[in-house]
């Protein structure tokens, strides 16, 4: 296993009790309005036709992002390929190596328990837990966090379920089925960066998974519903709200915590470049803040090259600062880990520059201290 100092910080962040309640609210309120029969409807039309498609199933580590300020926290981004689960627990313990034997017992049940959830979902309850488990990737062991993915590995293994870290490639899969090395395969923890499995390497995958050969979790029906980008523009805008048929408090929840964003197709392009200082642009496209772009380090030229139609532009909410022994003050995010709207774990990421890299010296992710 890669040795853990590389990512783990030795820094402590404290959060109240108060911050990670309204986090929570917050959590739970989006999945249960990934489940609102209105929603899907305002949804579907904006998502290809895979995200459409219901598996009957959830997303397995999806991961809530937000950043503190004075007012409390606010959300950045939802993520289903949440990488990270691991190396967030192992923040208590910086010194450990990277490996599933270091969770603590009832953590290590209640990931598994995630996955077994999964499986009874997909199978109708006639499976209880996967036979035969791939993890998937696009060239896994170049990944930064390919150490992660091995020690889920280790942990289905001692689960008893048989495991391994794959290419699509490495892969039989058609709408009969998924097979590796000749066995069949029931269950993808898919932690590919193509979430409508709309590329060539994946097209097998997605017909097994539109065929309802595979248990393929996290899957493009939640991503649609939960982690495109897009998604933000319904629950910060009081219109849609109210279209929802959200209670007054569920629409304050949302105003408080969700940062207002919208296509830049949707807004006056003049105004936003005059207040260029308060947004930020993001691809809707992309993943791990790839060509995001701050408004106040924007040229006239770069932002006139933006997309109107798969740019977001969301609200700036700079991020809070921790004290590290040794270093300067780092930027601090949190990563809330979740499944059905139920926390898995919390954790920050101290780092410096434009946004989280992991690879700070001193920062990385760090435990965190309720107040």
């Amino acid at each position: 296993m890669n040795d853990s100092q590389s990512i783990l910080s030795r820094a402590v962040v404290e959060v109240s009790r108060q911050d990670l309640r309204r986090m929570l609210q917050l959590v739970r309120l989006i999945d249960r309005l990934s489940r609102n029969a209105a929603y899907r409807e305002l949804v579907y039309p904006q998502v290809p036709a895979a995200a459409r498609f219901d598996p009957g199933h959830d997303a397995v580590m999806m991961c809530y992002d937000f950043h503190l300020t004075a007012d409390g926290p606010r959300l950045i981004e939802v993520n289903t390929n949440a990488g990270g689960g691991l190396f967030a627990a192992l923040a208590h313990a910086p010194d450990s190596p990277v490996s599933a034997d270091v969770l603590r017992p009832a953590l290590r049940q209640r990931l598994l328990q995630t996955f077994a959830n999964e499986m009874q979902q997909f199978s109708g309850g006639d499976k209880l837990r996967p036979a035969r488990l791939v993890v998937v990737d696009d060239a896994p062991q170049e990944q930064f966090l390919y150490p992660e993915m091995q020690a889920f590995v280790e942990l289905f293994n001692a689960w008893g379920v048989p495991a391994a870290i794959v290419t699509p490639q490495q892969l039989q899969a058609s709408a009969a089925g998924v097979l590796y090395q000749g066995a069949p395969v029931d269950m993808i923890y898919n932690r590919h960066c193509d979430f409508y499995l709309e590329s060539e390497a994946m097209a097998g995958v997605r017909d097994a998974y539109l065929a309802g050969k595979v248990c393929l979790t996290p899957n493009p029906h939640a991503y649609g519903l939960l982690a495109d980008k897009r998604r933000m523009t319904l629950w910060s805008d009081p219109a849609a709200q109210q279209a929802l048929g959200l209670t007054p408090a569920e629409c304050d929840l949302l105003t408080a915590v969700v940062p207002k964003s919208f296509l830049l197709e949707a807004g006056d392009s003049d105004q936003i470049w005059q207040e260029r200082k308060t947004w930020v642009f993001k691809p809707v496209d992309s993943f791990g803040s790839r060509g995001v772009l701050l408004g106040n380090k924007i040229s006239r030229t770069r932002f006139e090259q933006l997309p109107p139609t798969t740019t977001l532009v969301q609200q700036l909410v700079p991020p809070s600062q921790s004290e590290v022994a040794g270093f300067e003050p780092m930027k601090t995010d949190l990563r809330l880990y979740a499944y059905r709207g139920r926390s898995l774990g919390l954790a920050a990421r101290l780092y410096r520059g434009q946004v989280t890299n992991l690879r700070t010296e001193g920062g990385g992710f760090a435990p965190v201290r309720l107040v």
